[in-house]
């Protein structure tokens, strides 16, 4: 075979481990939805990480990791720029106790352990009912844009680590921003309720049965 015909492949086969590698521990966003309920509108989602040896060492060595969510809600406008109606995140923090041997996924004032960083990651990837919009405000009939996103918080790490974090791929993980359209339905304004903090499927809480949190 000629070499002008081997060069090209050759060129394809490490463009294509070089994309794979790039995106290797990225999150995914699987699948993300908006309820409407009593307490206002609430969103779950799924998401689709691994660890790699890196952060598990990190975080078996003491070091908290802090993971972001991020929601936003908007309006397209073709006369003018769209309307920003929610913005909400929200923080879960991963952490390790050498004295338990213990995981530990935090949220807000609720924790939840785990005998095996595997277990911790799993209710990780789970997000229930967390309530990003109250029932006080009522949406316009038209069509919205929802999005949802994930990402390690790096201005969370040691200092050490956080300068490592420029250069270094192993410790970023983030998601693209997951987009869909939701249709609100017609409903009377209500009083208004404060929002609830963000929950993984802690077992023993109310999201992990599938209400809301209260």
């Amino acid at each position: 075979m000629r070499a002008s015909a081997i060069l090209p492949r050759i060129f394809l086969t490490l463009a294509c481990a070089a994309a794979l590698y790039a995106h290797a521990d990225d999150i995914e966003v699987i699948d993300a939805r908006l309820a409407a309920a009593e307490e206002g509108l609430l969103l779950s989602a799924d998401f689709g990480f691994e660890f790699n040896a890196r952060l598990g060492e990190a975080v078996a060595n003491g070091v908290p990791l802090y993971f972001v969510v991020e929601f936003e809600l908007t309006r397209p406008r073709w006369y003018w720029f769209d309307e920003n109606a929610v913005s909400r995140s929200t923080q879960l923090r991963l952490s390790y106790h050498a004295l338990s041997r213990q995981y530990r996924v935090s949220t807000g004032p609720l924790h939840q352990d785990y005998s095996t960083l595997d277990a911790a990651l799993d209710v990780m990837r789970r997000l229930r009912n967390w309530q990003v919009l109250e029932r006080s405000v009522t949406l316009g009939g038209s069509s919205y844009e929802a999005a949802v996103r994930m990402r390690l918080d790096p201005a969370q790490l040691p200092k050490p680590l956080q300068l490592s974090a420029l250069t270094n791929r192993e410790l970023r993980l983030e998601s693209p921003w997951k987009r869909f359209i939701f249709l609100p339905p017609r409903a009377a304004a209500t009083p208004a309720a404060a929002p609830a903090p963000a929950v993984p499927a802690l077992p023993g809480t109310p999201e992990a049965q599938g209400g809301g949190t209260k």
